[in-house]
């Protein structure tokens, strides 16, 4: 049965496993009107689990102020077709971010939640766009105002180690 799971098991994030230099860029204020990025670098590091409907990313950060450890979480919804992806930053480790939820169409997979960011609800986007898997790309948005509008506030370039 083992066996079989395995190979039924989707391939839309075989892209990312392996080990990446990852170049990130963030925006300096967030849901505000400033358009002033700052960059870092980091690495990362993806594996498949639970037999493939699953992986796991683990991150390193090299952020400004301090390098931190970070790890994606994704699960397979065989029933639903969808995935959910939850972020595990080691400075909060008794927390986990609420999942987007979401699916692949043509390479660009697009995950989305309702969330609370600095008090205020938002909706909070991914788009992972794996149209070139040689350089996947990554990036979030939040909106609030229930995704009429969107502000990109963090973007992900993934080149191979």
């Amino acid at each position: 049965m083992l066996l079989e799971l395995e190979l039924d098991a989707p391939q839309d994030f075989d892209f990312i496993i392996g080990e990446w230099n990852v170049r990130h860029s963030r925006l300096k204020e967030i849901l505000s009107d400033s358009d002033e990025w700052y960059e870092f670098n980091g690495e990362s590091a993806t594996v498949k689990t639970l037999g493939g409907f699953g992986n796991i990313e683990d991150n390193h950060l090299h952020l400004p102020e301090a390098s931190i450890r970070a790890k994606a979480i994704r699960s397979y919804n065989a029933q639903t077709t969808e995935w959910s992806i939850w972020w595990l930053d080691a400075r909060a480790p008794n927390t986990m971010d609420t999942p987007v939820v979401g699916k692949f169409s043509h390479g660009v997979g697009q995950f989305f939640a309702q969330d609370i960011y600095n008090g205020q609800p938002i909706k909070v986007r991914f788009i992972w766009d794996a149209t070139n898997p040689e350089v996947p790309l990554w990036e979030q948005a939040f909106s609030k105002d229930d995704g009429e509008t969107w502000q990109t506030n963090w973007k992900m370039v993934f080149t191979k180690k």
